[in-house]
């Protein structure tokens, strides 16, 4: 073909940039930048994002506890069986 990795083929009007697998990294500033960066936002959206999972457990137990209730036997209502 004559022409290096790249380069291959030539597309009028079209601007294509390329990088070679083996000059570039997997994971670059994954530990330095990453993981800061998530917790920074993270801390930026949590009083937005928090508060309706709170109300949604909170309904969420008070609505097992109801019906797990609703489904016992009232213990009145036998007392006088034999």
């Amino acid at each position: 073909m004559g022409r290096q990795f790249g380069h291959l083929t030539r597309v009028r009007h079209v601007i294509t940039y390329s990088l070679s697998p083996f000059e570039q990294r997997a994971f670059p500033h994954y530990f330095s930048k990453g993981i800061p960066n998530v917790l920074r936002r993270t801390r930026a959206c949590i009083l937005r994002v928090a508060p309706p999972f709170i109300v949604f457990y909170l309904v969420y137990t008070w609505g097992t506890q109801e019906f797990e209730k609703s489904k016992r036997k009232n213990p009145a209502a036998y007392e006088n069986d034999k």
